[in-house]
């Protein structure tokens, strides 16, 4: 079914080969990113996509964060979730991780945000339409942007 309403804010995977390997199908289009009345849904990756995909109700949300994680090259951005403390563990590529782990790989996060992040990976964020959404489902929840700081 089609969302009529036009605050909602979606954004699908590209499609790729990995996709049919996955077994996901060629037809189905993949989300990687919807914020709508009842919460946000974090896409898994494509090829683990229903084992990894999360959706987080509003009132487990205390902040949506946007965020870059330096690597060889340009680096990759990222989009989280600060929750509010005893929110349930959510399945995901980092769901693994530990606290050493993550603080090596991104010091400037912290552990529980990397936890409920995805990277911004074949798929593209519309930074206006996703405040638009957030603002009108749920205004108190701000979108934050981190900078890492220069070494």
């Amino acid at each position: 079914m089609i969302d009529s309403d036009p605050r909602v804010y979606e954004a699908t995977f590209t499609r790729t080969p990995l996709q049919l390997l996955s077994g996901a199908g060629w037809k189905k289009q993949l989300t990687a990113l919807r914020v709508d009345s009842e919460g946000v849904l974090l896409g898994g990756a494509p090829a683990k996509y229903e084992k990894q995909k999360a959706f987080v109700p509003w009132a487990d949300i205390t902040s949506v964060v946007v965020w870059h994680q330096r690597t060889a090259g340009q680096g990759i951005s990222h989009i989280g979730l600060h929750r509010r403390s005893g929110a349930p563990h959510l399945p995901g590529p980092n769901s693994e991780m530990t606290p050493q782990s993550a603080a090596r790989v991104a010091p400037h996060v912290a552990y529980e945000l990397l936890l409920a992040s995805r990277p911004i990976n074949l798929w593209h964020l519309d930074p206006q339409r996703l405040q638009a959404a957030v603002d009108a489902f749920a205004p108190d929840v701000p979108v934050l942007v981190h900078h890492q700081p220069e070494s």
